[in-house]
């Protein structure tokens, strides 16, 4: 879907390089942690997501890679999918046992939720005309139905498979990170 007027579409673009870099800075934090040792990958088992190094990996590759895309406007649906898909994995493995509320003593879901919120509402309205994929032609799949249902397939859909095949929730009696 593109928008007529310069402000929407300034809008569309502010949006993507937010959420570019912050998920950018995210990755780039962790990709510092794993060079560190393997606290990280100790922590990805310790929340049932087995072979913990793995999983660093994955989720620190896709936390750097995708923002390049997501802030030119390339494949939109499918970044913000991804984008929504890391949120909400994260919600139900690190932050859901925590209530609502993101404070210095515990990581509430608040802000990942959000975050997966907005990547299906932005996902769905498209890059906007300032975009790689208008630039492209890339029509597919800006009309807003198919925009809605390839973002929420990537983000819900692939947090769920993802979940499904590599979570492993850790037992009450045993300590989580």
């Amino acid at each position: 879907m593109y928008f007529g007027s310069d402000a929407a579409n300034f809008a569309l673009l502010l949006a993507r390089v937010w959420v570019a870099i912050m998920i950018f800075a995210h990755g780039w934090r962790h990709v510092k942690a794993i060079k560190s040792g393997p606290g990280m990958a100790n922590w990805f088992e310790s929340l049932g997501l087995k072979p913990g190094p793995m999983h660093a990996w994955a989720v620190t590759l896709t936390e750097v890679a995708i923002p390049f895309a997501l802030a030119a406007g390339f494949l939109t649906p499918l970044d913000y999918g991804g984008v929504c898909a890391l949120m909400l994995v994260a919600f139900m493995t690190n932050h859901r046992q925590n209530g609502f509320f993101l404070s210095s003593s515990k990581e509430g879901y608040e802000y990942v939720v959000s975050i997966a919120v907005l990547s299906i509402v932005l996902g769905t309205l498209g890059p906007g005309k300032w975009s790689l994929d208008h630039a492209l032609d890339l029509t597919f799949p800006f009309e807003p139905k198919k925009a809605l249902a390839i973002t929420a397939a990537v983000g819900i859909g692939g947090a769920a498979l993802f979940l499904l095949a590599f979570w492993r929730p850790p037992k009450k009696d045993q300590p989580t990170a």
